[in-house]
């Protein structure tokens, strides 16, 4: 412990005179960081803190508290250092690099089901949009009141339309940034409709309608089920308290009875 002590202090010394810079050795090795980045951990943050979050500044900072720990580690095993004490450091500052991610990941599963909810009503507002505008024009403009989880995604679709991907490939990457029902079906049907002009462009139209009421009423039905769910756990709730006082207050007579 005396060692981990002197060796933080000698740490915190050279870091506040510049000899040691734990932020010039971050920068520097930036690149080499990137490697360790999940593919999807841009997308987990955005989905949680919105567009506005800078990414590079939350990865790096998971990087810096994993490799402190890691220091913090290495002073504990400096009179003892072995592949097993080396390991549990390597072991310790990996999970305390993994960590934030995990959480991401796990907020955004748990929120699944709110994506599930709002998409339907987000691909109403749309299909209002498409009904006067070509479907990249009415994406653009939906982005402004989409609800804000799906903005980063939106946003993402746009730029390949507007890099000149014409294929189907845009609309599919959306539904599966958004795993949610029927996301893949719907974005098939909205670039179907993308393709199509005059009365043809009608007629999809109306095929989009239909499958968005549908999955509104989809929507409603399993809104109403929770709804009936909860009910249903608060009354059986009221009933098992309500019987255990009932009880409670039986047996307490029945022993104030026999003491008399």
């Amino acid at each position: 412990m005396e060692i981990l002590i002197i060796g933080l202090i000698i740490f915190i010394i050279l870091e506040s005179n510049n000899i040691v810079s734990s932020n010039k050795f971050a920068k520097d090795n930036e690149r080499y960081f990137e490697l360790l980045k999940e593919k999807d951990y841009e997308f987990y943050l955005r989905s949680k803190y919105g567009d506005d979050i800078d990414v590079q500044i939350l990865f790096m900072k998971r990087v810096k508290m994993a490799f402190a720990v890691m220091l913090v580690f290495f002073f504990m095993f400096i009179t003892n250092l072995n592949y097993v004490n080396i390991g549990l450091t390597l072991i310790v500052g990996f999970l305390i690099y993994k960590v934030p991610y995990m959480q991401l990941k796990n907020y955004y599963k748990a929120h699944l089901h709110e994506i599930d909810m709002l998409l339907p009503y987000y691909l109403k507002s749309l299909e209002i949009l498409v009904q006067h505008y070509t479907v990249p024009v009415a994406l653009g403009k939906s982005i402004e009141t989409a609800p804000d989880m799906f903005k980063s995604g939106l946003n993402e679709l746009i730029a390949k339309i507007n890099a000149g991907d014409m294929t189907v490939d845009p609309y599919m990457d959306f539904a599966k940034a958004y795993p949610v029902r029927d996301s893949m079906r719907m974005m098939r049907l909205l670039y179907r409709l993308s393709l199509g002009s005059g009365e043809h462009k009608q007629e999809q139209l109306l095929i989009f309608a239909r499958n968005v009421s549908s999955l509104q009423s989809k929507t409603r039905e399993v809104k109403y089920k929770e709804r009936l769910r909860k009910m249903e756990n608060k009354t059986m709730l009221m009933l098992v308290i309500t019987g255990g006082g009932a009880m409670i207050l039986m047996l307490i007579s029945l022993v104030i009875t026999v003491a008399l």
